[in-house]
């Protein structure tokens, strides 16, 4: 059977277009701080503990650009629809009889079509 619910914009999930542009990004920074690490690992003099700091981040960015870039967004939490996040009103309590007070309860129904031309 088809839901005919309607979706929350909000419970959408993300564009997969959105999704690859964000991960793409995350890639291309890291690759490019790989390219720091190496060039400053040739050029900065004398050679010390860092040209080895340099190193590693020459050497394990790429790795680590790869995992973060495969890693997808978490899923989105799911909104909980407004009909379903308010509590259901109780039943009113039903008045005594003696109080005075006039209660019109309205129903959805319309009286048929061919009553309403009689009224014409």
């Amino acid at each position: 059977m088809k839901n005919t619910a309607a979706q929350s914009a909000t419970s959408l999930p993300r564009a997969p277009r959105d999704d690859a542009h964000t991960r793409m990004t995350k890639y291309f920074t890291m690759m490019a701080i790989r390219v720091a690490c190496f060039i400053l690992m040739v050029v900065v003099t004398p050679y010390g503990w860092y040209t080895w700091l340099f190193a590693v981040g020459a050497c394990f960015l790429p790795y680590v650009a790869v995992v973060v870039a495969n890693v997808a967004a978490a899923p989105a939490r799911r909104a909980v629809p407004p009909e379903r996040a308010i509590a259901p009103a109780p039943p009113p309590a039903s008045a005594p009889e003696s109080s005075g007070v006039i209660r019109i309860h309205e129903t959805d129904t319309a009286p048929p079509p061919s009553a309403r031309q009689d009224d014409q």
